[in-house]
Formats: C-alpha cells, structure tokens, sequence
C-alpha cells in the first residue's frame, strides 16, 4: 500500500500527463522504490489510481525486466547474456558468479545480500561482457573480475 508521501507524489506524477495511464511506468517505479519490488497490493494500487485493471498493470511490470516481482537482496547483480557478451565470455562470467554466490537466475542468496539475474541487454556492447550491480555497469568482465567484484 502506498503510504500518504507515495500517494501525494503519485498523484503528482499522474497530474503530468494528459492520459492518466500515461504515468504507469512512473508509478511503477515509485512502487519499486518504496518495497523493492512489484507487490500484488502495488500492482493493484497502480490500477486503481489509473483506472486499468490489475491485468493491464501486471502485463506492463512483466513485460519490462526493471521491474521485479519478487523481493530482491540487498544488491542486484545482472549479468548480459545478450550476443556481444555471450560472444565476448559473459557465459563463463555468469557461470562463476554462481558458482560463488550459490544461486542460479533471479535468486538471492541466503544472506539476503546478493540476488543474480541474467539480462537480455545491458545496452553496453562495446564494453562487452557487462556485469550489473544496482544498475552500475562493469565493463570488459573476466570471470576473476567479476568474482573480485
């Protein structure tokens, strides 16, 4: 549930736009930034204040890889696995970081620190293979980089 700041700034958000639905992917955001993740109670909050139904916020949250529908640790740490990095060694990078954490694709470790996910596309081909960690790119990763990481 949206706490009274949320709601205030959601209703800012969705004030901006000419069609409310306009504000979803903003929302979502703001969603993701309060819990961490994409709750149900979040998605059916979005809805609501949108007036779309539950399905239509969901199709959206699940349709782009930002947004998570399951809580996450304390440090997202996304591997490319898209063709410049596949090519490049990005398997073998993502083979070592679970090998070291324990965890295969979008699971976290038990400790609650690290959750590892592979991307389709962290748009930095040239620096080809690209190790996340929140959203901060590594670039040019060797399976020993990214372990010292």
């Amino acid at each position: 549930m949206f706490s009274s700041e949320l709601r205030e700034k959601a209703q800012e958000l969705i004030g901006r736009y000419p069609v409310s639905r306009s504000a979803l992917l903003p929302l979502l955001h703001l969603v993701q930034s309060q819990d961490g993740y994409l709750s149900d109670d979040g998605i059916a909050e979005c809805a609501g204040l949108l007036g779309l139904t539950k399905a239509e916020v969901a199709a959206v949250a699940t349709f782009y890889t930002m947004f998570k529908r399951q809580p996450m640790g304390k440090h997202l740490v996304s591997v490319c696995t898209n063709f410049s990095c596949k090519v490049r060694g990005a398997q073998d990078v993502y083979e070592r970081l679970v090998d070291k954490l324990g965890v295969g694709h979008n699971e976290t470790t038990a400790d609650g620190t690290f959750t590892l996910e592979h991307a389709e596309c962290l748009g930095n081909c040239e620096g080809a293979p690209i190790v996340s960690v929140d959203y901060y790119n590594y670039e040019c990763m060797t399976p020993e980089g990214a372990e010292e990481l």
